[in-house]
């Protein structure tokens, strides 16, 4: 069983190959979110697929992936890339770029009658872009056995995530329409024009 004390040090071992340039690829390390992700990872069974991000080694072990081959990946150059298909693991280092795969998962799954669900992760500053708030919309109204979970740690590389968004990240404060009536057509003025 991973606990949190098998978590941090699985990490700590990580950062000091990385150190000694063992590891000769970016790897991003997690700390300080183990408690969350074990809680988590408790409605997440052993069939569910898991759509990860750019710093995966915690959900790939809480995945019950074998902490062997999940560090040789990472050894080997693919810590932000890790593909794990027949543990229904991905990870992508695409910002945001896990979601509509995931969210197509999902829908597979429907439509299959399947009973696995899907787990997509993202960190904050993902969950701020289009494609991530088009997804949760679709999968909403589309009723799909999909989880999104934002990682957030206030910041995107070394953006602080409020700084690049301002406050009330990751959901709106305020939705304002408009509704009017159109002057003008989709495109053009509505009118026939003859070019000489």
């Amino acid at each position: 069983m991973v606990t949190k004390e098998f978590l941090i040090q699985f990490e700590e071992e990580i950062s000091e190959l990385f150190t000694a340039g063992k590891i000769k690829a970016p790897v991003h390390l997690s700390d300080g979110n183990e408690d969350q992700l074990l809680e988590i990872f408790k409605s997440v069974k052993s069939d569910d697929w898991i759509f990860s991000t750019h710093r995966s080694h915690y959900h790939a072990l809480l995945h019950g992936i074998d902490p062997a081959r999940v560090k040789a990946e990472i050894v080997g150059g693919n810590s932000i890339t890790m593909c794990f298909p027949e543990h229904h693991f991905f990870s992508s280092a695409i910002v945001g770029g896990n979601t509509p795969i995931a969210l197509g998962v999902a829908m597979g799954l429907k439509r299959d009658g399947a009973s696995q669900r899907v787990w997509a992760f993202v960190g904050d500053m993902a969950a701020e872009g289009g494609v991530f708030h088009e997804c949760i919309k679709y999968a909403g109204k589309n009723d799909l056995p999909i989880t999104f979970v934002i990682e957030d740690n206030g910041i995107s590389t070394n953006t602080p995530t409020k700084k690049a968004w301002g406050e009330g990240t990751a959901q709106a404060k305020v939705i304002r329409y408009e509704h009017k009536k159109e002057k003008y057509p989709h495109y053009g003025s509505g009118k026939w024009v003859t070019f000489s």
